[in-house]
């Protein structure tokens, strides 16, 4: 089922790219790999994986440790300000820094840690009440602040879209985020780097990408369904 599941995300992501003028080699793939076991993980690795996304520290940080160190691990889930010291150096990407409180507690166990923390702002475009992150008129003032820290790099901006039966429906918020990011990097804010748009999941990943996304964060599409109610980024 692995193989057959990245075949078809793989050449849809390529469809994609010729649909909207784009080279493959712009986008990221991040398999998310959330509730599945370190064995499912081997199976991926073994078909050429090597970018995985997990929703939960814990999770992250044991499967950190149980499988090869070439893998590229990202933090896309909400992040509880007293779990940071147990990902920094684990995750290469934090996609969801969504306070000024989470960016100084990085900056802070950053520091400690003598390393400087990649992350994304997460923009919660749509303006659902059951998501995190910054509303889209709060990002630039927000990047200006954190641009200040010596320890953290914002490498550009995340958001989930809400889930819809049409992937279509999901354009406008892709767009909006794509447009937000090209006018922060019109500032020129030194510090701020709007390089990585990630943004697009299973469901509508294709529109994400002839949008503008550079990672698309897939799980379902590539490991099957998860044993309970679909919440984050997948």
């Amino acid at each position: 089922m692995l193989k057959e599941n990245l075949t078809y995300v793989e050449k849809e992501i390529t469809e994609a790219c010729k649909r909207s003028g784009r080279s493959r080699e712009e986008v990221t793939l991040i398999s998310v790999s959330k509730t599945k076991p370190v064995g499912m993980l081997e199976e991926a690795y073994g078909l050429g994986v090597r970018v995985f996304g997990e929703n939960k520290v814990q999770e992250l940080s044991q499967k950190y440790d149980a499988l090869p160190k070439d893998i590229e691990w990202h933090m896309i889930g909400h992040l509880q300000r007293n779990k940071i010291k147990y990902i920094i150096g684990k995750a290469a990407l934090i996609h969801s820094v969504d306070s000024l409180r989470l960016a100084e507690a990085i900056e802070k166990e950053a520091a400690k840690q003598n390393l400087t923390a990649d992350i994304l702002i997460e923009v919660n475009v749509a303006g659902e009440e059951s998501k995190f992150g910054l509303k889209p008129d709060e990002v630039f003032d927000f990047a200006l602040k954190v641009s200040e820290f010596s320890h953290i790099r914002v490498k550009g901006l995340m958001t989930i879209a809400p889930f819809v039966e049409n992937p279509e429906d999901n354009r406008a918020v892709f767009a909006h985020l794509k447009k937000l990011s090209v006018d922060i990097t019109r500032k020129s804010a030194h510090n701020i780097n709007m390089s990585v748009l990630s943004m697009g999941m299973t469901n509508d990943y294709r529109v994400a990408i002839e949008e503008g996304a550079t990672m698309v964060r897939i799980g379902t599409g590539i490991f099957g369904e998860r044993s309970y109610a679909q919440t984050n980024a997948g």
